[in-house]
């Protein structure tokens, strides 16, 4: 029979390309969606890869701890991957409290509802390269202290330690991908590569003239987000659950990512860069760089899509999407 998986956060990024992986290795993949009375459920990234036909999508809230239960007694799935969150790093400050509440209870809701209905779930969490924060080492391995610098990474800061908690005391195969930065052209139009690439892609296009940012000197350690989800699912391939970095090593500006993007279009960066001291963060994290050795090491991952080539594309892919709007 094949595997089943339920994914929370389908129709996120991350949930988009892991749904597509798992497909294409023969699973039964489900997927958590909240609807609302207002739209639809947003299955926009899973018609972009084509998908959209071959998941199921249940209703359920991670905040809904009774709805989940029923949902994983429902499904027996053999691995749930919790990448819902509210991950908007700069909303977290306008929205603490409903941050705290998704982004961190609903970690526990989801691991409660595994360990009442199906203890022998396999679980995947979500963790965030954020929670390193004000960083106290040059290079953040599993080992670095953890220095959270906005509500969002403290909020991921306790799904990840109530996911070590749960795996210690109730023996559930929990693991946690600490992710650095990863993204496509599946990006949020709110994330900062995919405001600098549609941006680009509009300015080429002669829809708009500049491209608004803050702080252009934080440094950030990119990679793709396909390559990303393919270590999820490792984790949850092994004997022995664990935690884990996923990054590429190699760490660049945002300046530094703005100028690919440029330059990929033939544009000068300096005729539609406008800093704008409004868009800095109250607490900024400077620098992020991921040491992935162990993943390497134990799961036998690596990236294989460089920085470079993700801008490109996701210039490509935003030149395309205005072309045809």
């Amino acid at each position: 029979m094949a595997k089943k998986a339920l994914i929370t956060g389908i129709t996120g990024q991350d949930g988009a390309y892991l749904a597509q992986l798992l497909l294409s290795k023969g699973y039964d993949v489900y997927g958590l969606a909240r609807r609302s009375s207002t739209s639809d459920v947003n299955l926009s990234r899973l018609q972009w890869l084509g998908i959209e036909k071959d998941v199921r999508i249940v209703d359920g809230d991670l905040l809904d701890l009774s709805g989940l239960v029923r949902t994983v007694t429902d499904i027996k799935p053999d691995e749930l991957y919790n990448l819902a969150a509210q991950s908007f790093v700069a909303s977290s400050w306008q929205q603490p409290v409903l941050t705290g509440n998704v982004t961190g209870l609903g970690v526990t809701n989801v691991l409660e509802a595994i360990r009442l209905a199906k203890p022998d779930t396999r679980f995947y969490q979500a963790s965030s390269s954020e929670m390193y924060g004000l960083v106290q080492q040059p290079v953040q391995s599993e080992t670095t202290p953890f220095y959270p610098r906005s509500p969002y990474a403290v909020a991921k800061l306790y799904g990840h330690w109530i996911t070590v908690n749960y795996r210690e005391s109730f023996g559930i195969h929990a693991s946690s991908g600490i992710l650095f930065n990863h993204e496509s052209p599946l990006r949020g139009i709110e994330f900062v590569t995919r405001k600098v690439t549609d941006s680009v892609a509009r300015i080429k296009l002669g829809l708009s003239k500049e491209l608004r940012l803050g702080n252009t000197s934080a440094k950030r350690d990119w990679g793709h987000a396909k390559d990303y989800v393919r270590a999820m699912w490792l984790m949850l391939q092994q004997e022995t659950p664990d935690d884990y970095v996923v990054a590429t090593g190699r760490t660049s500006t945002v300046r530094t990512m703005c100028e690919i993007a440029f330059s990929h279009v033939g544009l000068n960066i300096d005729d539609h860069l406008v800093i704008d001291e409004a868009l800095f963060r109250p607490a900024e994290v400077e620098i992020l760089l991921g040491d992935p050795a162990k993943a390497k090491a134990k799961l036998g991952w690596e990236t294989s899509i460089s920085m470079e080539e993700l801008i490109r594309e996701m210039v490509d892919a935003d030149m395309a999407r205005h072309r045809k709007a």
